[in-house]
């Protein structure tokens, strides 16, 4: 299969090498500026196109001359694999592709379309994430066939690290798969996707600010942000005496005390870790990382039950 590489992200990077790997032929990478949180940057993806003897475009969207004018250079081609680009593939790009152009959404389609439909499920207190490969539809969002799908099984314990570390194992192989499946039958469709918008639940983007910790909220709520928020994100975080603390690791408090206390207050310190009140349970804060320092234990900083997070 001739096939065009159009997005970011180490996970896309891996499946373009393990698409090479399965014999596939890689005639175009199109990529963008990379995002803080991505380990794979534009030079990467540039010098995986010489290395692979493909064409390189740096285009932000697919509307610009270069990117238009190398997709008429390579032609024939079978297929597109798209993950995290960042702008709206329009349908005369994908027509141009005799299969049409893949995309592998990380999100239970077709509900969790969007943006950081990951951070939000855990926020939701999902069960499970999907990962999908469907075929894109041009000006559309997350719609079109599924092709391919797994899941990955959540409870209130899963950070975002996990997630993503499952999704970097995952969407290579899940891409194989539907790219084999295609050129064994064009026409197979796993699952079509439902029109009536009612169907799907939309996901908008998250900012570092949302990190922002209201410890009037329940001990679980505070916990999934937490989790929602980690690593290779900001992080979730509040204030300690003037200065920002982001929290990497917490677990609920199991215990039967019946209490009063300003939500944010230290309640516990123990060997490692405090105990701090919510507005309805306690949170046990093992990982801190105060503004200017390295992550370490809370008990560096905080040795009084007098003591408040903000």
């Amino acid at each position: 299969m001739r096939i065009a590489i159009i997005g970011r992200s180490e996970i896309l990077y891996e499946s373009a090498r393990v698409l090479v790997e399965a014999g596939h032929e890689i005639v175009l990478i199109i990529s963008a500026k990379e995002a803080p949180e991505y380990s794979k940057t534009l030079d990467d993806f540039r010098q995986l196109a010489i290395d692979l003897g493909a064409e390189f475009v740096h285009a932000p969207n697919m509307k610009t001359t270069e990117a238009i004018d190398a997709l008429l250079r390579v032609r024939p081609l079978d297929i597109g694999i798209s993950y995290n680009y960042t702008g709206v593939i329009p349908q005369k790009v994908i027509d141009q592709f005799s299969l049409g152009i893949l995309n592998a959404h990380g999100g239970d389609l077709p509900r969790y379309r969007g943006n950081a439909c990951q951070a939000w499920a855990i926020l939701n207190g999902e069960s499970k994430i999907g990962l999908c490969v469907h075929k894109m539809i041009g000006g559309e969002l997350d719609s079109g066939d599924i092709v391919a799908r797994d899941y990955l099984s959540i409870d209130a314990a899963t950070k975002i690290t996990a997630v993503w570390e499952w999704m970097a194992k995952a969407t290579p192989g899940l891409m194989i798969e539907a790219v084999n499946r295609l050129a064994a039958d064009p026409e197979y469709v796993l699952e079509r996707q439902p029109k009536d918008p009612k169907s799907a639940l939309r996901c908008y983007p998250r900012r570092p600010e949302d990190g922002r910790i209201d410890w009037s909220r329940t001990a679980l709520d505070v916990l999934r942000l937490i989790n929602a928020s980690n690593k290779p994100y900001a992080g979730a975080y509040c204030d300690y005496e003037g200065r920002r603390m982001v929290i990497w690791d917490a677990a609920l408090v199991d215990d039967d005390e019946v209490f009063f206390a300003i939500p944010g207050q230290v309640t516990a310190i123990a060997a490692g870790h405090i105990e701090v009140a919510c507005g309805s349970g306690k949170l046990k804060i093992r990982r801190v990382q105060l503004e200017g320092d390295d992550e370490c234990s809370p008990t560096l900083y905080i040795t009084s039950i007098r003591k408040r997070l903000t």
